[in-house]
């Protein structure tokens, strides 16, 4: 199993003032980047509306734009390839300002499309293209800003890094609710639909642009910096060591992120969406249910990076699998039987799903520093893809065939699958502990 460069290893285990410092940095601009990617999914509706011909079945055409938000997972992987080697070979920084420039050009340009009433077959081509950049820059930055804030702590101190980096990532879906409920609230329908969806967009791409200033004042992780000082930068493509060598690495890690996939595109970001056209709930309600979540999410994600750092990213990953399984599958079916509890249970919800904040500390500590970015991004976004991009049209399937708890049931199966990677984690001690 992986260590921590020497450089890292004579550290004390106590976080500095230049570490608070990057972490919140980092977690601030991660929450402005985010905010970019999900923001196009709390405007799903309204964009169904848009973008495609009038007279479409509802179902039908929010399957589709739930399509060309799926296009945005299939592309991550390209860009945290490309993204990784060059964080891996050229150094993390550049890598991490990079990406968040790639990303809110195309937010920007969402807000100045034309919709389908205008130019009609071509809007939904030109949304679905600025999703794909939208994918490819969101590839490198989440991988990136991992490796980046686990490499400046020390080794003790990964978990609450990670799980600080995360919430901050969370920070952005709550900024993307609030602005959802706050012009749902503000804006008669005529004019939301005129020009009012335009605004989260157009704010998106000048919030990316906040974020690649405030990232100039980040340094070098201090990893990095000794591996280029040692002449350890490997001449290999790093992925192609990674392969190689570290295929169960790999593997652990995909499996561990399809239930951060599920927990956060079921819960998170499809939820809003699904009370209201399944379970019927008042678009203002379902919204206000979702910035509760949101909020005990970044709250959740400190929580279990505290727990890490103290009980071990294996049992911390356990609970957290455990409590998310089990938090969902009560919120759909207080929804099924009426949703008398549901503010109270979402917020419960969203704190358990806090418990993807221990995946990323499994996934640094999984690879060596030569390969570390390349081996977390392969593996995160390969399986994001796959399964983040696959779940939104595979949940309006399974509720058409399986009924209104399918979200839940995906939810729990993951869950399980959690459980297992923890399990074998505690049974061959690799990385049981944190330290």
């Amino acid at each position: 199993m992986t260590t921590t460069a020497p450089a890292a290893a004579t550290r004390t285990d106590r976080l500095g003032r230049r570490d608070v410092r990057t972490l919140m940095l980092a977690a601030l601009g991660g929450a402005l980047e985010f905010y970019d990617f999900v923001v196009f999914v709390f405007f799903a509706l309204p964009l169904s509306e848009l973008f495609f011909p009038p007279g479409t079945a509802p179902w039908l055409a929010q399957l589709q734009v739930y399509g060309i938000f799926a296009a945005g997972y299939l592309a991550r992987p390209l860009g945290g390839i490309v993204m990784a080697h060059y964080g891996d070979t050229l150094g993390r920084k550049r890598m991490f300002t990079l990406s968040v420039f790639l990303m809110a050009l195309p937010t920007l340009c969402i807000g100045l499309l034309p919709v389908y009433a205008q130019v009609g077959v071509l809007a939904p081509c030109l949304l679905l293209a600025l999703r794909v950049l939208q994918g490819i820059a969101v590839g490198g930055e989440v991988p990136g800003a991992w490796v980046f804030v686990a490499e400046h702590v020390p080794p003790q101190r990964i978990g609450v890094a990670c799980a600080s980096l995360t919430s901050g990532l969370t920070i952005g879906i709550l900024i993307g609710s609030l602005v959802a409920s706050a012009l749902n609230q503000r804006l008669p329908p005529d004019a939301f639909m005129a020009w009012g969806w335009r605004v989260p967009f157009l704010a998106g791409g000048a919030f990316g642009f906040i974020a690649v200033w405030l990232r100039r004042w980040l340094s070098e992780t201090p990893v990095f910096q000794a591996m280029h000082a040692r002449r350890e930068l490997t001449a290999d493509l790093p992925l192609r060591r990674v392969l190689v060598a570290h295929r169960p690495a790999v593997l652990r890690c995909m499996l561990v992120t399809w239930m951060l996939t599920a927990a956060i595109v079921v819960v998170i970001l499809m939820t809003p969406s699904l009370v209201q056209s399944v379970f019927h709930l008042p678009r203002a309600r379902a919204l206000h249910g979702n910035n509760l979540a949101s909020l005990a999410l970044a709250v959740g994600c400190l929580a279990f990076g505290w727990l890490a750092d103290r009980a071990g990213y294996a049992r911390a990953l356990m609970l957290g699998a455990l409590g998310v399984a089990a938090s969902v599958l009560v919120l759909y079916l207080d929804l099924r039987a009426g949703a008398a509890y549901f503010d109270m249970l979402y917020t419960l919800a969203g704190f358990a799903v806090g418990a993807v904040a221990v995946v990323p500390a499994v996934m640094v500590t999984a690879f060596p520093p030569a390969v570390r970015f390349s081996g977390l991004s392969f593996s995160y976004n390969v399986a994001y893809a796959v399964f983040g991009g696959l779940t939104p049209p595979l949940i309006a399937a399974m509720i058409r065939g399986m009924g209104v708890l399918a979200p839940a049931y995906y939810v729990a199966f993951t869950g399980a699958i959690a459980m297992g990677v923890a399990l074998r984690l505690l049974l061959t001690g690799r990385r049981a502990d944190p330290a």
